[in-house]
């Protein structure tokens, strides 16, 4: 994606503008829906376990199409890619606010989860391509303050609008903002030449695509079934299993291109610091999940009062990001993970006396 064209100066502003909003829009949607989930629930006389698949199979779909986000760029251009991506994600919200049926909305989060994966890291890819590169760490901060925006207002716009409207707005209020986003990449984001025209690796796709989704299946129904007491728990650990084991030795072992680049395996610091987002992802997201519902399941809190309880976890966030930008060069990156880390477990500790 670095070999690609730059986007002329005059249209960086609007260019600007217009992914951000795609990345405002896909934070949000990671925020907003849960705080509704009990009106969903209603909605669709669903179980506990069963509406949780709204949240889970959007994570899922976005988890296993994030990879592919580079081959795609380079296979069709940032652009389309990009503006496929943002149509893509406004289409499946507004189905999300129509779905009359658990499986519906189910399946168009996929589709959320699908579109929505390529939205963070295109819209880096075009914020370093259109500024020069002394100005790469200020385009950056803009779009770290779009990312975390998103999330901040989530839980509390969620919690509004579920109270004054309906759950079905939390989906909807995507609409406007997609529209607008994708007519900005269209307009303004010149066609770039396509980079690259790697094989795609479909085994390595298929098999991680079907462990991940495996897997999910089991952590969610297992409890329901009575574990290993039950054959469907049976067959999905099979599967889960069987297709991380043939995933990693194909990986291992591709003679061309695989699923996975192993040349970042090679790198000490990117493995580790992504095994430290891997169980940072199952804190943060858990906890944003089920929160929300036990404050308005267990301990009764309206809506909206949901929504403002959790929204100081964003804001917290962002102080943090501005905190840490200054302290990087001058503190041992170490530290400050670990300063965050400890944090994290006091705060979870604290938590557990609501």
């Amino acid at each position: 994606m670095t070999s690609e064209t730059t986007a002329p100066v005059d249209n960086r502003g609007a260019i600007t503008v217009s992914i951000m909003l795609a990345t405002f829009m896909q934070g949000v949607d990671t925020t907003i829906a849960n705080v509704a989930l009990p009106h969903m629930q209603g909605s669709f006389s669903a179980a506990q376990d069963q509406i949780a698949w709204v949240v889970t199979s959007y994570i899922v779909a976005a988890a296993i199409m994030t990879p592919l986000t580079g081959w795609l760029a380079g296979r069709f251009g940032i652009k389309y890619v990009f503006f496929f991506s943002v149509a893509g994600f406004t289409v499946a919200s507004a189905l999300c606010g129509s779905a009359t049926s658990l499986v519906q909305i189910v399946i168009y989060r996929l589709l959320q989860g699908i579109s929505g994966a390529a939205l963070v890291p295109l819209s880096q890819a075009v914020l370093l391509q259109i500024n020069p590169p002394d100005r790469h760490a200020q385009a950056m901060s803009v779009w770290g303050m779009g990312v975390i925006l998103g999330p901040i207002i989530g839980p509390a716009l969620g919690g509004w609008l579920t109270d004054d409207y309906s759950w079905r707005w939390v989906f909807y209020i995507n609409v406007p903002v997609g529209v607008i986003a994708a007519l900005g990449i269209l307009i303004f984001i010149h066609e770039t030449r396509h980079a690259h025209r790697e094989a795609f690796d479909f085994f390595g796709f298929v098999t991680l695509s079907l462990a991940i989704g495996a897997l999910q299946m089991f952590l969610d129904r297992g409890e329901l079934k009575d574990w290993f007491g039950s054959k469907e728990i049976w067959i999905e650990t099979t599967i889960a299993v069987l297709g991380f084991y043939l995933f990693v030795v194909h990986t291992a072992t591709a003679t061309d291109r695989s699923f996975l680049n192993r040349d970042l395996l090679k790198d000490a610091n990117c493995v580790t610091g992504t095994i430290l987002m891997f169980f940072l992802g199952i804190i943060l997201n858990g906890t944003s999940v089920l929160l929300p519902t036990m404050m308005q399941a267990l301990m009764k809190y309206p809506v909206l009062t949901t929504g403002l309880v959790t929204a100081p976890r964003g804001i917290g966030t962002m102080i943090a990001m501005f905190l840490v930008a200054r302290l990087i060069g001058r503190v041992d990156t170490r530290l400050v993970i670990l300063t965050g880390l400890a944090l994290t477990a006091i705060s979870l500790w604290q938590m557990t006396g609501f």
